[in-house]
């Protein structure tokens, strides 16, 4: 293949007699061009595929596994295109939205931020011991620390309120194409609907919202569940969440500095100690996020853990387990967890 080199003039100024060559001289240098290399196709490992299609097949409820190898390509699923519900692991996108804006030069995770008595929630909100009189003063990275850490209810809706509300976490989704992801309306309004009450401000304290659902009729919360269950406002495909973790950790959702401050809050998570992390083996590392929905009597509605998990070696698995519906104990849950977990390190730990 020919390929034409202009000449390039000298880099001082001609003397005022010179004159530019009525023809451009050219120079042909033949360089060979080698044929484009055939595109690699990565196979899943066919005993990963065998564990975690069995792993699914026996696990009494409905349930989605995803895994996403990050750097060798690969991906394994069984169940893992079921809408299932996301709980706190929906707390991923919030801080997913606010670290894009930080990036975008419009928020900050040092700017003061104010969290009051009317912005309290339900169910584990540590915070909540915190907010007194007129409110606490903190800040916005305090609440993004706060609410993947230690999954706090009121300190992740306030950071869904400064972001711009749900609205803002679809928009990211769509923006970003993170693809089969649902974003609810928020903590204190999808628990509410869930268990089958309206919410109300007066749920926040005292255990208003406990003592309210006490008093559904059995009827009325099974039916609730059922809907939830049938359609979740914060459903989230496992392959896509799995998917969405492999970017991150990658690089292509946020900045790296922003990449860096989400990845290290989440290995900082102190939940789910008998989920992935109790699976894996010495020398490995984890970012996280648990999620954790309704009891109704045995029955549960969302029983998760998500993140990355990287070898000894540095090669790194983006992981999506999720249970959506079952009434197996919890004991159970956490063991196809662990089970998911330990059969990825079982196959990293014996790849050559």
């Amino acid at each position: 293949m020919a390929i034409a080199l202009s000449s390039c003039g000298a880099s001082s100024r001609p003397a005022q007699s010179a004159r530019a060559p009525a023809v451009e001289p050219s120079i042909s240098v033949s360089i060979p061009v080698p044929p484009p290399a055939p595109r690699t196709v990565r196979t899943a490992p066919s005993q990963l595929v065998a564990t975690i299609d069995a792993l699914h097949r026996g696990f009494a409820g409905k349930a989605g596994i995803a895994i996403r190898a990050v750097d060798e390509g690969w991906t394994v699923e069984a169940g893992g295109r079921l809408s299932l519900p996301q709980q706190s692991v929906s707390k991923l996108w919030v801080a997913i939205t606010l670290l894009d804006l930080r990036d975008q030069g419009k928020a900050r995770l040092d700017e003061p931020i104010l969290v009051r008595p009317q912005d309290l929630t339900l169910f584990h909100q540590p915070i909540a011991m915190l907010v007194k009189g007129a409110g606490y003063q903190t800040t916005v990275g305090d609440l993004l620390t706060r609410a993947l850490t230690h999954s706090d209810n009121t300190a992740n809706d306030r950071l869904l309120t400064f972001v711009g509300g749900p609205t803002a976490v679809r928009s990211m989704i769509e923006r970003k194409r993170l693809g089969d992801i649902r974003f609810g309306p928020g903590e204190r309004y999808l628990q509410a609907k869930t268990a089958g009450l309206t919410w109300q401000p007066s749920y926040a304290v005292d255990n208003g919202f406990l003592i309210a659902r006490s008093r559904l009729s059995p009827a009325v919360r099974a039916a609730a569940l059922d809907a939830y269950v049938a359609s979740p406002p914060d459903g989230a495909a496992p392959i896509a969440i799995a998917d969405s973790l492999a970017r991150l950790a990658r690089g292509e959702l946020l900045s790296e500095t922003s990449t860096r401050i989400l990845l290290d809050t989440m290995g900082a998570s102190v939940t789910g100690r008998a989920r992935l992390r109790a699976a894996l083996p010495p020398g490995w590392t984890i970012q996280h996020k648990t999620g954790t929905g309704q009891d109704l009597g045995a029955r549960n509605a969302g029983f998760n853990d998500v993140g990355l998990l990287t070898a000894p070696d540095g090669r790194r698995y983006a992981i999506a387990v999720m249970v959506g519906d079952t009434i197996r104990p919890i004991r159970e849950r956490q063991q196809l967890i662990q089970s998911v977990a330990a059969a990825v390190a079982s196959y990293a730990g014996g790849r050559n």
